[in-house]
């Protein structure tokens, strides 16, 4: 019983970090791009995830947030 309870609490554990990284995420997206040089359709791309990373962000799906930043982060290269 107690290896179910701990099982739990770790499991809640990552799910808050992740939940917490997503904005931090953003925040180096959103620094990055004022100094980033891309192509029109990258940066409206890099947009585009950066937005749906923030929607999934909101609706608490952090995995999927933390997947559209990570592609909008390797596209401006950090």
């Amino acid at each position: 019983m107690k290896k179910l309870l701990l099982i739990a609490v770790l499991a809640s554990a990552s799910g808050l970090a992740l939940a917490n990284s997503c904005p931090a995420e953003m925040k180096a997206i959103d620094a990055k791009m004022g100094t980033a040089k891309l192509s029109d359709a990258d940066t409206a791309k890099v947009k585009k995830l950066r937005a749906d990373g923030e929607a999934s962000h909101k609706a608490g799906k952090h995995d999927e947030s933390m997947k559209s930043l990570a592609e909008a982060k390797k596209l401006l290269g950090i």
